[in-house]
């Protein structure tokens, strides 16, 4: 059995939830272990029921989230093969905006009968984009009344965040948005049943919520401005002390502990989200350096001395990320997704026997022949918009583009396109930052996608013009779940007593760094102008077709269900 002191990390992804064992001396993770949710990602029709969600619906079922921490806990100790009274610490992280509605006990709504077929009381996840009525109005009211708050984000509230979620309840479920006694980020809820401590985390809020270190919430006028029935929204269902991260939130209780393998009275750090835990568990705890963690979708983060305005940035929180500097969050709605949309729904059968024969998975068939070609050889350009658009337009209503196709594109040509559009998306994301004051220097990059393909970080290397590192872990966010793990036992049980302190210890990157081709870079800059134009031209109001598409979508839909009802009536 080893000796030493250990810390766990859990990571809530979009879908499945991983536990590491990671070395407080070294940041070695001596084990994990992957659990994928029972009910994944719940976009169609909710769970036992015959009930069918709308258009840009994306839920999950807070019971999930349970069976992580009794599967993957107790597995990832025994597979560590360490005393479980040697593990000090536990810190997690989660994807955000997701949120669920409680009652006054802290359990779920939808784990109520009465509640249960009402899709408003089950947990929705970050991609939820169905709230985007509501964030459009949110940032219509907050520009004529002069809120100050919007300025910090970018200028836009996005329909992924807390406050459009909530709101959609009121209006869309009324009797559900009455029933619940709050509104909890998903990361802080876990907490909650691991430590029977109710508290929120400055992060989530912070960049979620609207919540200022200084301010607080915006003003009661402005929630009533929007609604009067959410006048005292957070004095009563956002009630709560928030608190920085890295502070312990309470200690392990007995029935967690008998249920996860583990002794009682272990400190367990307040929530984290996913892409800001990746931060610290890269190392980067000083301006200059972009971390973007590239999962499904990608999240850029970097540290900042002041606070400034930037475009569509998703936030601006002071400690937000490391102590003592102001972290600025942006992001693209989706990137892995994309790829995985792609081999999945449009890559014609060949390839897929190709790659079989190849002895290879679709994606890694489709990187080898993608990387035959040079930049601007396939003669396509594509918009990275198939879930939106987070940064820098804030927009989850337009869709993807693909431009140049003939009848001799092949699918690895259009495969290297869809890379080479979210890496534009990226660039687009850096520029608005470096133009505003905040140095973009370097890239280091963490998650699943840097791990599996080479071709994508050469790429983005050459389009953003700057050297990339690349994470040393596979699971960053649960490392840096772990540090702040850490810092919540503090050095006095064999911690830290600050994230900056565990990071210097227990961040890991690969030595091997990726630098760009000064060839490409130039062939690229004059692709990322076609870019630049497309973005705009569809992006920013000039032509507005991807929202007139979705709208006669969405009309269709509603007039097809009518016609069905009345067929079955007059049946």
């Amino acid at each position: 059995m080893k000796n030493g002191k250990y810390t766990i990390g859990i990571d809530f992804g979009t879908e499945s939830g991983r536990a590491v064992i990671v070395s407080l001396s070294t940041g070695e993770e001596i084990a994990e272990d992957v659990t994928s949710y029972p009910h994944g990602v719940i976009d169609d029709t909710l769970p036992q029921s015959n009930i069918k969600l709308d258009f840009e619906w994306a839920l999950q079922h807070p019971g999930d989230y349970m069976e992580v921490l009794k599967s993957s806990v107790p597995a990832v100790i025994k597979k560590a093969n360490v005393d479980p009274t040697s593990i000090i610490g536990i810190g997690i992280d989660f994807t955000s905006c997701t949120i669920l509605p409680i009652d006054e006990v802290g359990e779920p709504l939808s784990f109520k009968e009465k509640f249960t077929h009402d899709p408003h009381s089950w947990v929705k996840l970050w991609k939820h984009h169905a709230a985007q009525d509501e964030a459009n109005k949110i940032n219509e009211i907050a520009a004529s009344r002069g809120e100050k708050f919007l300025s910090r984000y970018g200028g836009k509230i996005s329909s992924e965040w807390m406050i459009a979620k909530i709101w959609e309840i009121l209006n869309e479920a009324p009797d559900v948005y009455e029933a619940t006694d709050q509104f909890m980020e998903a990361t802080d809820w876990v907490v909650s049943k691991l430590t029977n401590n109710l508290i929120k985390n400055s992060c989530t809020a912070g960049y979620k919520a609207i919540w200022h270190k200084q301010e607080g919430y915006p003003s009661k006028e402005f929630f009533k401005a929007l609604d009067p029935r959410m006048e005292n929204l957070t004095e009563t269902k956002l009630r709560g002390e928030v608190v920085p991260l890295g502070t312990k939130a309470g200690e392990l209780t007995e029935e967690m502990a008998s249920l996860m393998g583990l002794s009682p009275g272990i400190s367990v750090a307040v929530g984290n989200v996913d892409a800001h835990a990746s931060v610290p568990g890269m190392g980067v705890v000083t301006p200059g350096k972009m971390v973007m963690a590239m999962g499904t979708s990608t999240c850029h983060m970097i540290l900042g001395t002041e606070e400034v305005e930037i475009e569509g940035m998703c936030g601006v929180v002071e400690d937000g990320i490391i102590p003592g500097y102001y972290g600025y969050e942006a992001g693209q709605s989706a990137v892995g997704d994309i790829f995985g949309w792609y081999v999945n729904e449009a890559v014609p059968s060949y390839i897929k026997e190709k790659a079989e024969q190849d002895k290879m998975n679709t994606h890694q068939w489709l990187e080898t022949q993608a990387s035959k070609y040079q930049p601007g050889e396939t003669g396509l350009i594509a918009l990275d918009w198939w879930n939106g658009n987070r940064s820098v337009l804030v927009d989850a209503e337009l869709s993807g583009l693909l431009v140049g196709a003939t009848l001799q594109t092949k699918p690895e040509e259009v495969y290297r396109t869809l890379i080479e559009a979210t890496a534009f998306g990226t660039r687009k994301i850096i520029d608005s930052f470096h133009e505003n004051g905040v140095q973009v220097d370097e890239l280091y990059v963490c998650g699943g996608l840097p791990q599996k393909n080479k071709l994508l970080l050469q790429i983005y290397a050459d389009v953003t013009n700057r050297t990339i590192t690349i994470a040393d872990s596979i699971q960053t966010p649960a490392l840096g779940a772990a540090m702040f793990g850490a810092v919540a036992a503090g050095s006095d049980e064999g911690g830290y007593d600050n994230i900056v302190e565990a990071a210097q210890y227990m961040a890991r990157l690969k030595e091997d760094k990726i630098k760009p081709i000064p060839h490409h870079v130039e062939i690229y800059d004059e692709l990322y102008r076609e870019y630049s134009k497309l973005h705009d031209y569809f992006g920013r109001g000039e032509n507005d077709v991807m929202k007139r598409l979705k709208e006669i979508r969405s009309n269709t839909n509603l007039n097809h269900k009518v016609g069905s009802s009345a067929e079955f009536l007059s049946l």
